[in-house]
């Protein structure tokens, strides 16, 4: 007994359909996250400047800071990691 899925045959085993897996890397997730907190952080930006709002500016400010400092300690910590599996 076979199945068929648009021409394509299978042979009746414990799985029926062929497995649909979705591997993203973990470097690729980390910059998407990374991205998607740059693209956040730049549109309140915008939004702060555009309704005139002094707080609003310093918060996104204060945030723009820390996610680049975020990724200063992150190229710091791969430096000293890769430094300790050299020696």
């Amino acid at each position: 007994m076979e199945f068929s899925n648009e021409g394509i045959s299978y042979l009746p085993t414990h799985h029926f359909l062929p497995k649909i897996t979705l591997m993203l890397s973990r470097v690729m997730i980390n910059r998407l996250i990374i991205l998607g907190f740059m693209v956040l952080v730049g549109y309140a930006l915008a939004k702060s400047i555009q309704t005139g709002s002094w707080l609003g500016l310093c918060l996104c400010l204060t945030s723009l800071g820390a996610g680049i400092y975020f990724l200063y300690l992150l190229a710091r910590m791969k430096q000293e990691m890769e430094a300790e599996e050299n020696k």
